[in-house]
């Protein structure tokens, strides 16, 4: 199994205890970084530190993934291998790429991931600013997907994103709490509980 583990913005007092677990059960510990490295090393000072090279080059950049990718694959075939990775490992992180090769090349690896703080948060309280109303969050590219909160009424909402162009859709309800459901695209239900996030995205048709 492999695990990718949000270490959050930079700060070790801010990995989460789920993460400081995680670092110090698994069989293998692979950082992508110094930085990320620095934040593991208190709790596995044998971390393996693999080289992602900062390029547009693709070629390059698939070929360092199809690498890293083989050096990750026989600690998570055998056992937990983790990669701690700065911030969260869902958002605009290399780690969605290097899944994307272990699945292709390794496709009886599982994957999951560990929640980080991540820089999106983390700004508010660095800058002190409160964010109440609704934002975008953007990599400088048009955003193909929306994550609304607090959606009472999920398939409603979903025909209308539906007109839109939106095509995919998940449904999160009282996520890490007891009751947590996940649902998806057509099994939307009609109403849902106030601790519920709606992911949609974007049809590039």
């Amino acid at each position: 199994m492999l695990v990718g583990v949000g270490l959050g913005p930079g700060d070790p007092e801010l990995l989460t205890l789920r993460a400081v677990r995680y670092l110090r059960e698994a069989d293998a510990v692979f950082v992508p970084g110094k930085l990320a490295d620095d934040l593991v090393r208190p709790y596995r000072p044998d971390a393996v530190t693999l080289e992602f090279p900062m390029t547009s080059d693709e070629e390059e950049i698939r070929a360092c993934l199809e690498c890293n990718a083989d050096r990750i694959a026989p600690a998570a075939k055998e056992g937990c291998a983790v990669f701690g990775i700065v911030g969260d490992p869902n958002f605009y992180s290399t780690f969605s790429r290097l899944c994307e090769t272990i699945r292709y090349r390794y496709p009886d690896i599982r994957v999951a991931t560990v929640p980080g703080i991540s820089s999106i948060t983390a700004f508010a309280s660095v800058a002190n600013v409160p964010v109440a109303g609704g934002f975008v969050v953007s990599d400088g590219r048009e955003p193909e997907a929306r994550i609304i909160m607090k959606v009472r009424r999920p398939a409603e909402m979903a025909a209308a994103l539906r007109a839109e162009g939106f095509f995919e859709f998940v449904l999160v309800e009282r996520m890490y709490m007891e009751g947590q459901r996940v649902y998806r695209d057509d099994d939307l239900p009609e109403e849902s509980d106030y601790f519920s996030v709606l992911f949609a995205r974007r049809s590039h048709g």
